[in-house]
C-alpha cells in the first residue's frame, strides 16, 4: 500500500484526523480538490464554542415559526424551490428537537465540548507561534436590543452556566458599552461567555495545523474524492500525482461526504445549511474585543485580521444555487449602524455549506459495510469547535485505544 489511511477532505475536521492518526504511527495521505482550509473551515465566525452545550435545535415555539413562515428574518432565509427536498429531513429535525429528545443530544455532545478548547490548545501548543497568535482567549458576547429578551435569556444563561460549570457574566448596558465601547446604544445589555476561544482566521489556523501535519512526513494530495474505490483489500484515489491506496480511508468532506457515502449505498440524512460573511472596514477608534451575536437578529459580527467579519444565519437553499445575498443585506441593515462597519473588503460575498443532520451529532465511526471505511462528517455548525476533538476520537477507534468517550452517539449505523 501506498499509505496506511487516506483522508479524504482538508478542512479542520479532515485535518485533525490526519494529525493524529500520523500521531499513531501510522502513514497518511490528506487528499482534496483545493488546499486546506479553503472549503467550510474558511468561512465561518471563528468560534471554538465551549459554551455550546446544547445544540442548535429546530424551534417549538409558535411565535418563532411563524415569524420563519413569513421568510422576512434575519436569521433564516429559505427558498421555497428547495422546500419540498428539505422537508422530510426538517420534519426529522424538528421531531429531534422535542425538549426530551433535545436533551439527550445535548448530553451526548458533552464529552466533545468539554475538550474542543483542551484539544486545540494541545495543537496550538506544537504550531509556530505566529500561527498560535490567531487565537484568542476572550470569549464571545450575545447582545440583546430588547430589555424583555434580556432578562429572558440572562436567566436561562445563567442556570445553563451554573449547571456546566461555564463563567459567564451577565452586563447591564454600562458594562457591556464600557466591555466594547465600539458598540452603539443600540444594544441594552449583553451574556458574555468566557470559556469559549476565538480565531483571527479560521483558514489561516487550518493551514497551521495542515503544515504540522506535513512537517511530521505527512502528504498533501490534490485529488477528486469521488474517485475513491475499494479494490479487494484496498481503497485507491486518484490524484493529479497518480492513483494512490491504502487500507483504510476516511471521509471528511463536510457537505460534500455524501459524493462518497451516497453511491456506496449509505443513506446518512446530511443536508447542507448555507450561510455567508463579508469583511467591512472597521470606522470606529475602539476595537472589537471579541465575536458579538446580535441574538434578536441572528448574526455574528467578529474581529479578524481582514477586518469586521460578518457571518449570517441559516439559508435553506440548493446546495449548488446561486448566491442569493437576502440574508447579508438583511443583516448589514441592522449591523452598520450597531457595529460602524465602513466599506465592504471583498469583492464578492463568501458563500458556505454547514453540514449538518437532523438529529444533531456529527457522524464519526466506522461504517457498516465496508471494511476500512471510516466516517467522520456532520459537525454543523461547530465544525471549527470539535474538528481536535474528532481527529482525536476517530484516531483512537482507528488504532485500537480505548476512546476517552463512549462513540455510540455518533456511529454511522444509527441511520
Amino acid at each position: 500500500m501506498d499509505f496506511d489511511v487516506i483522508v479524504l477532505g482538508a478542512g479542520i475536521v479532515g485535518v485533525s484526523c490526519a494529525i493524529h492518526l500520523q500521531d499513531r504511527s501510522r502513514r497518511v495521505a490528506l487528499v482534496d480538490r483545493r488546499a486546506p482550509g479553503e472549503g467550510t473551515s474558511f468561512g465561518n465566525a471563528g468560534l471554538i464554542e465551549r459554551s455550546a452545550v446544547v445544540p442548535y435545535a429546530f424551534p417549538r415555539s409558535l411565535g418563532t415559526l411563524l415569524r420563519y413562515a413569513r421568510n422576512r428574518s434575519t436569521d433564516l432565509y429559505w427558498d421555497v424551490k428547495a422546500l419540498p427536498s428539505f422537508a422530510p429531513w426538517l420534519a426529522r429535525y424538528w421531531h429531534e428537537s422535542s425538549p426530551s429528545r433535545l436533551a439527550v443530544a445535548a448530553r451526548d455532545m458533552l464529552p466533545l465540548i468539554q475538550r474542543c478548547v483542551d484539544e486545540h490548545d494541545a495543537l496550538l501548543a506544537r504550531v509556530g507561534a505566529n500561527a498560535a497568535t490567531l487565537v484568542r482567549g476572550s470569549g464571545w458576547i450575545e447582545a440583546f436590543r430588547t430589555p424583555g429578551a434580556f432578562s429572558a435569556a440572562a436567566q436561562q444563561a445563567n442556570a445553563l452556566a451554573a449547571a456546566h460549570d461555564l463563567h459567564l457574566d451577565t452586563l447591564d448596558r454600562a458594562a457591556l458599552h464600557q466591555r466594547e465601547p465600539s458598540l452603539s446604544e443600540a444594544f441594552c445589555g449583553g451574556l458574555h461567555w468566557r470559556d469559549p476561544k476565538s480565531v483571527t482566521n479560521p483558514g489561516a489556523l487550518t493551514k497551521a495545523y495542515a503544515a504540522l501535519f506535513e512537517a511530521g512526513g505527512g502528504t498533501i494530495l490534490t485529488g477528486d474524492a469521488a474517485t475513491a474505490h475499494a479494490e479487494s483489500d484496498a481503497w485507491t484515489v486518484r490524484t493529479e500525482g497518480g492513483t494512490i491506496s491504502a487500507r483504510e480511508l476516511v471521509v471528511a468532506l463536510g457537505p460534500w461526504s455524501d459524493t462518497v457515502f451516497a453511491p456506496l449505498g449509505y443513506r446518512i440524512p446530511l443536508r447542507a445549511k448555507r450561510g455567508y460573511h463579508m469583511h467591512y472596514e472597521a470606522t470606529r477608534a475602539a476595537t472589537l474585543g471579541c465575536p458579538i451575536l446580535d441574538r434578536e437578529q441572528g448574526y455574528v459580527i467578529a474581529p479578524m485580521q481582514r477586518g469586521l467579519r460578518l457571518t449570517t444565519g441559516v439559508e435553506l437553499a440548493a446546495r449548488g444555487a446561486p448566491p442569493t445575498g437576502i440574508q447579508l443585506a438583511r443583516a448589514e441593515a441592522h449591523a452598520r449602524a450597531a457595529f460602524g462597519l465602513g466599506q465592504r473588503l471583498d469583492a464578492q460575498p463568501w458563500l458556505g455549506l454547514r453540514p449538518c443532520t437532523p438529529d444533531m451529532r456529527p457522524v464519526i465511526g466506522q461504517a457498516s459495510q465496508h471494511r476500512g471505511l471510516w466516517f467522520a462528517f456532520g459537525h454543523a455548525h461547530h465544525g471549527l469547535t470539535l474538528g481536535p476533538v474528532t481527529g482525536r476520537l476517530l484516531a483512537e477507534m482507528m488504532t485500537g485505544q480505548t476512546p476517552f468517550t463512549d462513540p455510540t452517539p455518533y456511529r454511522p449505523a444509527r441511520f
